[in-house]
């Protein structure tokens, strides 16, 4: 009996603490902000974005290469003056998807 108790305890003092959930409105992501890793890695927000993008048009298609050349895009385009308060998704708007 002792030992169960002890292990109870002992799985209670091991279990990490809940994590609070945070909620992140993407579209008021600014371009400093993403570059500066103020919200999450350059690398997952572009992902989410390209996901994002390709469930608007219905496209189920992933393209390793073209979301690698997207993000390095977005990257450079925050980089740009006058980019930096801008919404990433402006940003997006005005480079990538005037492209197509």
């Amino acid at each position: 009996m002792a030992k169960l108790l002890m292990l109870t305890i002992l799985g209670l003092i091991v279990i990490a603490p809940a994590r609070a959930q945070v909620t992140v409105d993407v579209g008021k992501i600014t371009c400093n902000q993403y570059l500066g890793f103020k919200v999450a890695d350059p690398r997952d927000i572009a992902i989410w974005l390209s996901g994002y993008y390709h469930g608007k048009s219905n496209d189920m298609i992933l393209e390793p290469q073209t979301l690698r050349q997207n993000a390095d895009t977005l990257k450079n385009a925050c980089f740009q003056p006058g980019n930096g308060d801008l919404p990433v998704i402006q940003v997006i708007e005005k480079t990538l998807l005037n492209k197509k």
